[in-house]
């Protein structure tokens, strides 16, 4: 009778279970000095653990640790990636806030130079840097500009009134900025171009016309100021007031909130609008366009 081959698998698992004693002897005195049992299996099992286990401590090495810094194409400083993305994003606003003021400075050479109507400049972004009142004082050839002007005629009230002159934005729609009591008229002859209508505090200021906002800020005298840029080379300013709601190259239509009446600047010592209307360089009297 023929007897039955061991299975070998079954061969291969005696001789992985095989016992193994590792003995350290004394080379001199041959005294044992230290012996430990071992398999095959216990071998591979134990060096399968140690490997797991180096290989957990090297991931959090370097995950953790700055020695991921000398890993050859590892970006890991975030706050680095995080600086790179903030300076991405100002240069982008810086840029942005140069192409507003660039239109914005188009605006007004526009203005200068007589041209019908200026281009609206696209809208800001950002924040806004405050300036003090102080940091607003003319500087020495601005003053040198002024006196010259003042030495001129150049607010003639008959030449500046003429008929033919008005007829030209007699058929315009004035819409009144706001209704009140006027409490100073017109007179260019002691330098007050415009007029000033009392009114309970936080009224709403309107647009007279539809037009291009071409300036809106502080100034030491006139407090917060915004300057409108309409049609036909007209331009209507209003002053002292408590809130600007409109920023610099916005378009406003006609009857549209622009600001809230107030009492800022130097020159204010109620709560009104001082508001003038200028024409092709010169003052207009507002009384002669609209009724308040």
């Amino acid at each position: 009778m023929e007897t039955p081959k061991p299975n070998a698998f079954r061969r291969m698992m005696e001789n992985l279970r095989f016992k193994y004693r590792l003995v350290v002897m004394n080379d001199e005195t041959y005294e044992e000095r230290y012996s430990l049992k071992l398999s095959q299996l216990n071998l591979f099992t134990a060096v399968g653990l140690l490997s797991i286990f180096l290989i957990l401590i090297t991931t959090v090495i370097i995950a953790f640790t700055p020695l991921r810094e000398y890993i050859p194409g590892y970006s890991s400083d975030v706050n680095m990636r995080r600086q790179v993305l903030a300076l991405a994003t100002k240069v982008d606003s810086l840029e942005q806030n140069a192409a507003a003021k660039e239109a914005l400075l188009q605006n007004i050479r526009n203005v200068i130079s007589g041209k019908v109507e200026a281009k609206p400049a696209e809208a800001r972004t950002g924040t806004k840097t405050p300036v003090s009142p102080g940091a607003l004082s003319p500087s020495p050839q601005e003053s040198e500009f002024r006196q010259e002007i003042d030495k001129e005629d150049r607010y003639d009230i008959n030449a500046q009134l003429a008929n033919s002159r008005l007829s030209q934005i007699s058929n315009y729609y004035f819409f009144t900025p706001m209704k009140g009591k006027i409490t100073t008229l017109f007179n260019p002859g002691e330098r007050h171009f415009g007029i000033d209508i009392v009114a309970p505090r936080n009224e709403a200021v309107k647009a007279t016309l539809d037009g291009t906002v071409v300036f809106a800020g502080w100034t030491s005298e006139f407090g917060h100021v915004i300057h409108i840029q309409h049609a036909n080379n007209l331009v209507s300013v209003y002053e002292h007031n408590a809130v600007l709601l409109k920023k610099e190259g916005e378009v406003v239509k006609a009857g549209e909130a622009i600001a809230i009446t107030g009492n800022s600047g130097e020159l204010s010592t109620a709560p009104h609008l001082h508001f003038e209307l200028w024409f092709d360089g010169d003052p207009v009297d507002p009384r002669d366009l609209m009724v308040f």
